[in-house]
């Protein structure tokens, strides 16, 4: 696996901070980033003709790929059931979704859902909270220019950008609002009741098995083939995904250094910028070298200005019975 550091840094005259540091791991090649923003515009001017023929044209001709993202930890800092357990000052939530765990009761990343219909600590939980919640939520950097990025497309590329997660979809929508459409977000969907305003039942919750389903729905839809579908995401709730999309020829990538799920995905990637995600996609899919993503960060604005290349392997060492003092075999070999 090879491991990369990213520097992203700010020079858009706004508040945010002149450095952020970031860390990115790649389970196939390289990559670390330094981005500098100065500025984000693509518009699209449609009274202009000739240019709106155009960009059809590109469009028509282009090859056309679903991204597919997590949205807990992986375009946010947060868990919901944390932010929202913080609001209801309920400090149990991590002891109960591990017991959920420890029980197989529900799929791995559907425990809030759960929780949200059976737990008496929870049934006061209103749409009110989630949107509140929502605002709560820390998301990463530069989401919104992922999304136009993404929506833009690349060298004959061209990607719909959709959002797919356990995560209540009042949560979602509130904390993107205004960064990704509506009817591009698939969350936890939950009927109320008209009178109390309390949670009834659940419609679907995109957890393990239920993000394959969301998936081949969005398959359908588009009308886009498996072996272009790209999946982004950063736990076990991902897992049963990124095999299926993998199984089908697909492209992975993981914003987590757990085993069980950076082993799986074909790049791994962890950054503190949503744009990040982009290096692996326009490495492994477009074709493109360093030297490319670079101009192309810079001719919309961002500096990529440190590019790290580490290697990192997982190992697990342990000593043979009945064999030599491993401990004192290393000693010995340290002091030679």
């Amino acid at each position: 696996m090879a491991t990369s550091f990213v520097d992203f840094a700010y020079n858009s005259g706004d508040n945010k901070p002149a450095a952020l540091r970031a860390r990115t791991t790649i389970t196939s090649n390289h990559t670390a980033l330094t981005i500098n923003k100065s500025h984000t515009a693509l518009t699209i001017n449609k009274s202009n003709d000739k240019a709106y023929m155009d960009m059809k044209n590109r469009s028509e001709n282009s090859k056309h790929y679903l991204l597919a993202s997590d949205f807990d930890q992986t375009l946010s800092f947060n868990d919901s059931g944390i932010v929202l357990s913080e609001l209801l000052g309920n400090s149990r939530f991590g002891e109960k979704v591990a017991g959920l765990s420890t029980i197989n009761l529900v799929q791995q990343g559907g425990e809030l859902a759960y929780l949200l219909l059976h737990d008496p600590e929870y049934r006061c939980v209103r749409k009110e909270h989630l949107i509140e919640v929502g605002k709560r939520i820390r998301l990463k950097q530069n989401i919104e220019g992922l999304s136009r990025f993404l929506e833009k497309g690349f060298d004959g590329y061209r990607f719909s950008f959709y959002v797919v997660s356990a995560a209540p979809e009042e949560v979602i929508q509130s904390a993107l609002e205004g960064l990704i459409p509506l009817d591009h977000i698939f969350g936890t969907q939950f009927r109320y009741n008209q009178s109390t305003g309390e949670i009834d039942s659940i419609v679907r919750v995109p957890a393990g098995y239920g993000k394959v389903a969301v998936i081949d729905e969005l398959h359908s839809n588009l009308q886009v083939s498996y072996d272009r579908i790209v999946y982004v995401g950063d736990g076990s709730s991902d897992v049963h995904v990124m095999l299926h999309v993998n199984r089908q020829e697909g492209f992975t990538v993981a914003v987590s250094e757990a085993k069980h799920i950076a082993q799986i995905a074909k790049r791994s990637v962890l950054s503190d910028d949503a744009l990040s995600v982009l290096v692996p996609i326009l490495e492994d899919i477009v074709g493109w070298d360093s030297v490319r993503i670079r101009s192309l960060f810079e001719s919309q604005g961002f500096l990529i200005q440190e590019w790290d290349k580490v290697r990192t392997d997982w190992l697990t060492i342990r000593g043979i019975p009945n064999g030599p003092d491993s401990a004192s075999t290393f000693v010995g070999t340290a002091n030679a």
